[in-house]
């Protein structure tokens, strides 16, 4: 059964999560995010357990991102990754958000569920928010796709304001001893 995330799921979704994480497939999350950002996600429950997660971060008008998707290895190859992603596309239909991206290593999984390769260079900076904190940084790996949903129309939106360099300085705090 897929559904909305509570927080008692919290502590389950971060550890499915962050073993991805530590084999370098994803970012990892604090409880702290999860718990921030917890209306972003769906959980897959099977039996009485939490077996997969993915979220859906809204990035501006006309696109939101499937973001944090990962499945308990025990639930691997059963469409669990496929039904989350879904919940997720069903939502952004939901909210009238015309296309949804990913960033990740499953082409070949976001491909048989309709999602095309793009280069990433065309996706808005916001999109790179949290890449600050990947220590793939530098030399990112991971491949940009996007899912246009037909059934939405685009809407006429501002687009994102551009970077501000003053909005990426980090102060320099400087102690008296």
């Amino acid at each position: 059964m897929i559904r909305r995330a509570t927080v008692a799921d919290v502590p389950h979704m971060a550890r499915i999560i962050n073993n991805e994480a530590e084999q370098g497939l994803m970012l990892p999350r604090s409880l702290s995010m999860l718990y921030e950002n917890l209306r972003e996600f769906h959980v897959a429950q099977i039996d009485d357990h939490v077996a997969g997660v993915c979220g859906l971060s809204i990035v501006w008008a006309n696109l939101a991102e499937v973001a944090a998707l990962a499945v308990a290895p025990e639930h691997r190859g059963q469409g669990v990754g496929r039904k989350l992603v879904e919940a997720c596309i069903d939502e952004a239909e939901t909210l009238g958000i015309r296309k949804v991206m990913c960033l990740t290593y499953e082409r070949a999984f976001f491909e048989r569920i309709g999602f095309t390769v793009v280069d990433r260079q065309n996706l808005p900076l916001k999109v790179w928010s949290e890449c600050v904190r990947c220590p793939k940084n530098q030399h990112c790996d991971e491949i940009a796709m996007i899912r246009e949903l037909p059934g939405v129309p685009e809407l006429e939106a501002p687009a994102p304001a551009p970077p501000n360099p003053h909005d990426y300085i980090v102060p320099i705090v400087r102690k008296n001893f």
